[in-house]
């Protein structure tokens, strides 16, 4: 949605006024933030970065919210001049990207102009942003929460999808209702049984149009002009168990994700934990089979999704485990994880002084087991529950970590990986993975502190063109990082990602920031790895780049 210079000038011009008035404006309060990054890179062959016609890449946002007792305002502008390398270039430009007012009591919420929602874990509704992954699916319309008596929450909303700076055509309309029976049930309100129970349905409208049969280009394809998918979901919790678990169903839905098949969606989530002092251990299971739903049939990649599928696998923040990062398959995959956590007793030999934290954490994905039984205008193929198909990824992972003393924290982890290459469209054996990581954290006096890292990655994956071998994650790396604090103020670190054998690229990065108050600011110059950029099983790709970053940030 671009703006015109006068409309964006008169934008603009609200923003600043909204700002210098942060204190108080007709009785209310304004709040907001500002974010800017920029970039710079040039080629460099070694590591495959491309050389970037623009001398400067930038993205900037700045969102301000105004509040009035329950009534409250909100809009947000954004600038992409140009994207950022990893963004999509349909980003490029400026404008009011979001905008909204709400009005919100103990007993009903409204909200019209953009807005986020999500039904149960998501399984048919998640309107989110996440601005790392470029991915903002929020709905533009109406959004009203009624909540008649305690207990009981129900909501309805309709609107269309964004994406990048417009909206796509397709329409969703949605209601959910979830009920806390303890609280509505009066027998029920002092029994150690706690349950939540939840429903919703949505629905999405397009537009017909001709799409003719591959197998037969003399007939059209008939298209659902109306999909609808609906869920239940059950929360119990009893003394130390927690069980959770949540079932969608999607109809008849051919799209480009699925190659035009009419094989209905489902999905289903399940988790059941049990914690006490000092341990914990849960269990998820997981089956997706053609989930994918979108407002758009013929839209690929990750805009205009109307939902969202959990990931099943750990999700990690050290370099060398996010190395392979797996990407949700919500056109269908089985899935299965387990976590232990036991903390050695204080005191004892092998707990030390302040304890020691085991985790134990495995997970297994694999695909559907099917049967092609047809392709486009057919139910395209069978595949009977948790049956295993092709093994996608698995990953066992052990983590220690101790605390020496007041000043001086360890955390060791093994992990072992198997990945496979189709995840993310290509085509190879299995890489098998070991990392060994040591992360230490360092408080040497009251105003420094350091933090160091070491990882080590083993695989036996290769990087040989000459033989199609393309992908540059592989090989074996050592990977180190170290960070200094100096007071509140000021940090400085330096990192490298060294493929040592059978890959390819180095990979140094230094960086120095500042922080006062709610301001921070970074500055960085290195080389970053091509590879995936995944949060929450939801991933895009990020191109190398070798060059100057520099981001800042402020709230009010």
């Amino acid at each position: 949605m671009h703006l015109s210079k006068k409309a964006l000038t008169m934008a603009l011009c609200a923003v600043a006024a909204l700002g210098a008035s942060a204190q108080g404006i007709m009785g209310g309060h304004v709040t907001g933030n500002v974010q800017l990054e920029g970039q710079m890179s040039r080629e460099d062959t070694a590591i495959g970065a491309a050389d970037v016609p623009e001398r400067m890449l930038m993205n900037a946002r700045a969102d301000i919210l105004y509040t009035n007792g329950d009534f409250s305002a909100g809009l947000r502008f954004e600038a992409y001049q140009n994207p950022m390398l990893g963004f999509d270039a349909q980003y490029k430009g400026q404008g009011l990207a979001n905008y909204f007012v709400a009005y919100r009591t103990k007993r009903l919420s409204v909200t019209a102009g953009n807005f986020y929602e999500q039904f149960g874990s998501g399984l048919i509704l998640r309107a989110y942003e996440d601005r790392y992954l470029g991915l903002d699916n929020s709905l533009l319309g109406l959004n009203i929460q009624f909540r008649p008596v305690d207990g009981l929450t129900i909501k309805a909303l309709a609107g269309k999808q964004r994406i990048y700076w417009g909206y796509g055509e397709g329409l969703v309309r949605g209601a959910d209702a979830e009920a806390d029976l303890n609280a509505l049930i009066r027998p029920l309100s002092d029994s150690p049984l706690h349950l939540t129970v939840g429903a919703g349905f949505v629905s999405k409208y397009e537009a017909d149009e001709t799409i003719l049969s591959p197998a037969d280009p003399e007939q059209r394809l008939n298209l659902p002009l109306n999909v609808g998918a609906a869920a239940f979901r059950l929360n119990a919790d009893y003394g130390n168990w927690t069980l959770q678990g949540e079932y969608a169903r999607k109809g008849q839905d051919p799209t480009v994700m699925n190659g035009y098949i009419y094989r209905p969606g489902e999905a289903m989530t399940l988790n059941m934990a049990y914690a006490v002092s000092g341990f914990s251990a849960s269990l998820q299971a997981k089956h997706v089979d053609n989930m994918a739903f979108k407002s758009s049939r013929n839209q690929s990649g990750e805009m205009l999704y109307i939902n969202y599928v959990p990931a099943i696998n750990k999700q990690h923040s050290y370099a060398s485990l996010t190395m392979y990062p797996y990407a949700t398959q919500d056109i269908g995959e089985n899935g299965l994880q387990a976590e232990v956590t036991y903390r050695l007793k204080k005191g004892s030999k092998l707990g030390g002084k302040y304890g020691t934290d085991l985790r134990l954490n495995g997970s297994y994905i694999m695909g559907l087991d099917t049967t092609v039984v047809g392709g486009a205008g057919t139910d395209g193929y069978t595949a009977p529950w948790f049956r295993p198909g092709e093994k996608y990824f698995t990953e066992v992972s052990l983590e220690v970590e101790r605390k020496f003393n007041k000043a001086l924290r360890l955390t060791a982890t093994y992990a072992y990986q198997e990945f496979n290459p189709v995840v993310e469209g290509h085509t190879s054996d299995l890489y098998h993975n070991h990392m060994l990581i040591g992360d230490l954290h360092w408080r040497v006096s009251k105003r420094h502190s350091l933090h160091f890292k070491a990882e080590w990655l083993g695989s036996d994956s290769r990087y040989d063109p000459a033989e199609g071998h393309t992908d540059r994650r592989a090989g074996d790396w050592l990977m180190g990082f170290v960070e200094w604090s100096i007071g509140t103020h000021w940090f400085v670190s330096a990192s490298d990602q060294y493929a040592y054998n059978d890959g390819v690229g180095n990979y140094p990065a230094v960086s120095v920031g500042y922080t006062a108050g709610a301001t921070r600011f970074q500055l960085g110059y290195g080389k970053q790895r091509e590879g995936l950029l995944c949060v929450g099983g939801v991933c895009r790709q990020v191109p190398a780049s070798n060059g100057l970053t520099f981001s800042l940030t402020t709230s009010f």
